[in-house]
């Protein structure tokens, strides 16, 4: 994908590959990084061709192949019309678990032998991807170590930190003529090579850089393919989208330990930020592939399960029984400089774990699941009665995390939960979509009781706290004057009174009622809610509304996908098809890929979507949001 500035992004495997329209690494940072990744480490932050004694010139920049993890640019030596370039290199990149693998091959323009020469500047800073955001602060690193050495056919960094140790070896074929120091000094490395050509010859050379971070980076099992087709010349621009999006969900890919220590394949949150399991976004994306591809919620299922928490530790949110937000295996992680190497900051995906749970099985028809994470399913429903406040609050909540993260649910960015006139909600917080994903786990989990673990009495005791559950928020989050529910109820219990589309969740979770829901499907389809690209986060002509904000105005296909499937469950067809080719025309305007989130403009106000400066792409669940799609259709 070629990205921010013309950039292009080669993901696969759990390795990110960011790279300049010449295929080149500058080592920035911000909105856009450049460089080599692998478990948030940058293990190239340098990587600049020269040819005949200068940079290139790029007669066709970097772009990505189709399937995503390879890439081709097409350079020369500067020339002339009168004296055109002597050669012409065509440099072929891919990247696949733990490394980059590069082929120049040289092509002579000239009847007579020539001599390329070429000089490649490599060096790896091992940054931390936290120390890269475009909110980075400075971390201390203190008593780190860098190095760089000569190997044979190549060069090796490493970085030392007590008893942390990652390294990145380059490797040519053939080996370079030498390898010295730059001039700036620091571990930078420069590789030289003269290469004969004959007559419009060719000859070749490969490198390979292998990041090899502290914990190594474990192949990603794939004996089973996702359910796939090839559009044809007729095919919709939504099947395109969902074609495009299973081709993104096999780069999202990665490894993860399951509950019983197997190695399984689980989808990434999304590149390049988040290219690791996360909770609520693998469960989420998890759930939309149910009907396509069941095996991928087993796989998330099992992998969630392992890391559910086990004890209290109030440095990264961990309570027994709740579900992991995201983990991390970078330094700053290690170290405990930061919370999220198992960070557990997050009300509802605790709740989506039980949910997914029994739609793997109701889906499927398989009890083996259901059965083998009893356990863990009972831990969640106990961590929700506890420590998750359902009991003694009467809903999950939560409380700002000022060391992580200030929301909690999937709307988790600082501000985004707040009331009509722009004032920011005080916590303890309960949002209205996940007292929705409480009900309906509550709900489901009783199935499996009465259904899988033979258990009448706490299937019925699970029943009966959904209905307690239910009736408690119709009275205390609708919002008779708006006709809709509130966003979330505040420390004291005031209702946040601004209008947000979190509303289309209770619908995919049926806590609402008929009469409620349809009110509520509908009002999400007027212009100020839906751009005619998609239904904004935040209704328009609000105070708080801002069409560039993360959460308030902003649209995001998945949360689309989640208010789809609510429209369909409610029988809202024209509501669903309305949807559906909105954001099947913003696919294909995109590429066919659908981004983390686009802006909020509607679509009288630009020909295209316009893009939110710093969404990711691809991303696990807007991948997945076609299947969703199609999902909520086939109901109709």
């Amino acid at each position: 994908m070629t990205g921010t500035a013309g950039r292009v992004q080669l993901v696969r495997d759990g390795t990110l590959a960011r790279l300049g329209p010449a295929g080149d690494i500058d080592g920035v940072g911000g909105t856009a990084p450049d460089g080599l990744f692998a478990h948030d480490a940058r293990h190239l932050s340098r990587w600049q061709l020269r040819v005949a004694g200068s940079a290139p010139v790029t007669l066709r920049p970097a772009e990505e192949d189709p399937a995503g993890a390879s890439s081709v640019s097409v350079l020369t030596p500067p020339g002339t019309r009168e004296a055109p370039p002597a050669y012409t290199v065509f440099r072929d990149q891919s990247v696949t678990g733990g490394s980059l693998t590069e082929r120049l091959t040289f092509v002579s323009n000239l009847p007579e032998p020539v001599t390329a020469e070429l000089e490649l500047t490599a060096d790896a800073d091992f940054a931390d991807l936290f120390e890269l955001r475009a909110d980075r602060r400075t971390y201390e690193r203190q008593g780190a170590e860098h190095s760089a050495r000569p190997v044979h056919g190549g060069v090796r960094f490493d970085h030392r930190r007590d008893d942390w140790h990652a390294r990145t070896v380059v490797e040519c074929a053939p080996a370079p003529d030498s390898v010295r120091e730059t001039p700036d000094g620091g571990t930078a490395r420069t590789l030289r090579w003269r290469l004969s050509l004959e007559p419009h010859g060719r000859t070749e050379l490969r490198l390979i850089v292998y990041a090899r971070p502290h914990a190594p980076v474990p192949p990603v099992p794939r004996e089973q393919a996702r359910a796939r087709q090839t559009p044809g010349p007729g095919a919709s621009d939504l099947d395109r989208a969902f074609d495009q999006g299973m081709t993104d969900l096999d780069l999202l890919t990665v490894h993860a330990a399951g509950v019983d220590g197997e190695d399984l394949a689980v989808p990434a949150a999304g590149s390049p930020w988040f290219l690791t399991l996360f909770g609520r976004d693998s469960l989420l994306t998890s759930h939309f592939l149910l009907p396509y591809a069941p095996e991928t919620a087993a796989a998330t299922l099992s992998a969630l399960a392992a890391t559910q928490g086990q004890t209290y530790d109030g440095f990264r949110g961990e309570q027994p029984g709740r579900i992991v937000h995201e983990v991390r295996k970078g330094e700053l992680a290690h170290f405990r400089q930061i919370p999220y190497g198992r960070y557990y900051g997050t009300v509802d995906a605790t709740p989506l774990f039980l949910v997914l749970l029994h739609a793997h099985q109701e889906t499927t028809g398989d009890r083996t699941l259901a059965a083998r994470l009893e356990r863990h399913a009972r831990r969640a429903v106990d961590w929700m009665l506890t420590d998750g406040g359902l009991q003694e609050r009467g809903y999950l909540v939560y409380t700002p995390d000022p060391g992580g993260l200030l929301n909690q649910n999937w709307k988790d960015s600082p501000g985004s939960i707040c009331f009509a006139d722009g004032t920011v909600a005080e916590g303890p917080l309960a949002v209205s979509e996940v007292q929705g994903y409480a009900y309906d786990a509550l709900l489901r989990t009783a199935r499996l009781a009465r259904d899988v673990w033979d258990d009448e009495d706490y299937a019925r005791r699970l029943d009966d706290l959904a209905a307690g559950l239910r009736e408690r928020f119709l009275r205390d989050f609708w919002m008779p004057e708006a006709g809709f529910p509130a966003l979330a109820l505040d420390g004291a219990g005031r209702q946040a009174d601004a209008l947000g589309s979190d509303a289309g969740h209770l619908l995919w979770s049926g806590i609402l009622d008929e009469e409620r829901a349809r009110v509520t499907g509908r009002r999400l389809l007027q212009p100020d809610f839906f751009s005619g690209w998609a239904v904004r986060t935040l209704a328009s002509g609000q105070t708080p509304y801002h069409p560039l904000s993360y959460h308030r105005g902003s649209a995001w296909p998945h949360d689309n996908a989640l208010i789809a499937l609510g429209l369909a469950r409610y029988g809202l067809g024209d509501e669903v098809r309305a949807l559906a080719d909105g954001l099947a025309a913003a696919a294909a305007r995109c590429g066919y890929r659908l981004p983390e989130v686009f802006a909020g403009y509607g679509r009288t106000d630009a020909p295209a979507p316009v893009p939110y400066p710093h969404s990711c792409s691809p991303q696990a669940w807007a991948a997945a949001t076609p299947a969703a799609l199609r999902t909520a259709l086939g109901q109709m």
